[in-house]
Order: C-alpha cells, then structure tokens, then sequence
C-alpha cells in the first residue's frame, strides 16, 4: 500500500493495485486557479434546508436515526460531523503509546498522520501494520504542521484522528429491544464524568445484554477515544444515546412501560432481590461521590443497593454497573 503526502511516500506493506490504495495530498492551496471556486461562489445555495435536515440544529437527526416508531440507528457509527460552526468535531490521539492502545482497543481511527523523518520503531512498525490490514489512512506530513494539527500536544512523530461518535436517539434503544423481542434493559448514567467508566460501563452493558446506555448531554464523560479504549470495542456493537435532560427522558421511559432502579449506597431493595430485573428496566448509575441528582432520584420508581461488607467501602460507577447488570442478568435468565 502506498500513502502520499505532499512529495513524500509512505510505503506498507499491502496489496497497491487495490483501488483508493494511493491517497494523495498536496502542500498549499489544492485548489488550482480560482474560476472554479469564484463561480460556485456565485451560484448561490438554493433553498434553506429543513431544520431536521441541518447537522447544526438541535432538530437534526442523521439519516437512518428513527423516530419513536423507527428502527434503531447503526451504534458508533463514525461518519464525519462538524459543529454549528463548521468546526470539525473530530479528536487527536498523539503519542506513538497512545495511538497503539487506541489502534489495540479498537478505536475507530480515520487517519494516522506521520511527521516526516520521524524515527521508525516497533510501535511505529505496529501501526503501520495496522493501517495496511486495515486499510486506514496514512499521511506523513511535516513536524510543524502536525504540531498545528494536535494543539502543540507531545506526539513524538506520530498521531491518530478519531472522528466524533454518532450517537443514537434514546428511542432507538427501545427499538433495539424490540427488534429481537426482548424486554428493554437499558443503563442511564448521571454525573459519570470520567470517559474510562463511560467505556467500563458500556463494555458491562454489552456483555450482560442491556439494549443501550443513555447520557446527559451536558455535564457528562462522552464518547471519546479514552471511552472507546475502556469500551474494549463494545461501543462498536451497543448504541449510546443522550438525552437532552436525563429526568425527563427516564419519565419517558416509564411512560413506555419501563420501570426506573436508581443504584444508591442507601437504597431500599438489594440489587439480587429486585423482582422486576426480569421486565423492562432502566438502572440508573449515579457518580461515586455525589451519586444520583435530586431530579434524577426522583424519577425512579424503586432504589437498588449493592450490599458492601463495610459501610466505608464504595465502588466507582464501572464497577458498579458491571455487579448490578449481572444481578439483572441473573434474573434474567442470561446464561
């Protein structure tokens, strides 16, 4: 496989007669004269789209997204997506270290851009490996302009872009359910700051049969690349969603005839005798310290606890989430 940038080749090994094998990129302006470009300028853009046509509106929904009725979306699905602002969303892993754990834990990398010069080791040799079996873009392009790129990060040479996750619409989750005739289970976090309990818990949510985790929009870890890695490539094969105001989504929930178990250190009813784990379920995780918000609280139907051998013991949400969704699974029937 051959990957250009600018003048410069970078040669893996890999089958080069395969169609998009040789990408090529150029310094400066791409764009040779400036008739073509003054002209599309001047032919105006048409009608204004609808809103929920819009990626920067509030009412937009990717296509194959589905209303209350639809089918549920693809999960992490990794097409690109720019801000309101055109700003594209996209994330830097800098580090020889850190793009071979993001590449090794099955982030979706886009591109891996290398500076030019830039000593070859094994971890080096490692991604190039990588990016030939995988067919994954590979640039080399000057130090300085990857300094630009990554925000002066330490990248040693090398870096991954990771584009922005889509996530899935908190319906798409019942949906999910529905499609393979199960009662829903869903995972709801409130406050859970940290991207690497976000992955444990989706890693959690995946292996003991949950539909769907679901987040705030504000105030909470997302879908990045540190959540990914943690994920151990479940975020691959479950759909995260967000709620705009996760209160309000969970009194959703119940008024689709799911129940809501808000896990807390003082709850009322033990995680094993929770008598409705076998119906529809929403767990709600809280963070470690402040635990579930008052509003949140509120919205449960019942409050679950994991019995602790000592009162001055806590767990962090991951774990948490990974002891509970196996007390659900248990009365579940899974395995």
């Amino acid at each position: 496989m051959v990957h250009h940038a600018g003048s410069r080749l970078i040669r893996v090994a890999g089958n080069s007669k395969r169609r998009g094998a040789i990408k090529r990129t150029v310094k400066g302006n791409p764009t040779s004269g400036s008739g073509g470009r003054v002209r599309r300028g001047l032919e105006g853009k048409g009608p204004t789209p609808k809103a929920t046509e819009r990626p920067g509106h509030k009412a937009y929904r990717p296509a194959g997204a589905s209303t209350k009725s639809g089918a549920a979306a693809k999960p992490g699905s990794t097409r690109p997506r720019r801000s309101s602002g055109g700003r594209d969303e996209s994330e830097w892993v800098a580090g020889r270290n850190a793009v071979v754990e993001a590449l090794r834990g099955k982030v979706p990398v886009q591109t891996i851009y290398v500076a030019e010069h830039t000593e070859r080791d094994e971890r080096l040799r490692e991604i190039f490996g990588f990016a030939a079996e995988h067919g994954t873009g590979l640039l080399e392009i000057s130090k300085s302009e990857l300094d630009r790129r990554t925000g002066g990060a330490v990248h040693q040479g090398v870096a991954a872009k990771v584009p922005p996750y889509d996530y899935a619409h908190p319906d798409d989750l019942l949906a999910a359910a529905d499609d393979v005739g199960q009662p829903a289970l869903v995972v709801a976090l409130d406050g859970i700051t940290d991207p690497r309990n976000l992955g444990a818990v989706v890693r959690s949510a995946a292996g003991f049969g949950a539909h769907g985790v679901v987040v705030p929009e504000r105030r909470s870890a997302g879908m990045n690349a540190g959540a990914w890695k943690s994920s151990a490539g479940a975020a691959a094969r479950l759909p995260v969603a967000r709620a705009t105001n996760l209160a309000r989504q969970l009194g959703a929930y119940g008024d689709a005839g799911l129940m809501v178990a808000g896990l807390a250190a003082d709850g009322e009813v033990p995680i094993a005798d929770l008598e409705i784990a076998d119906g529809p379920l929403v767990l709600v995780i809280g963070s470690e310290g402040a635990g579930m918000s008052r509003l949140v609280r509120e919205a449960c139907d019942v409050t679950v606890s994991i019995p602790m051998a000592s009162s001055l013991e806590s767990l962090n949400a991951g774990v948490a989430a990974g002891v509970a969704l196996y007390e659900i699974a248990r009365r579940r029937g899974l395995g």
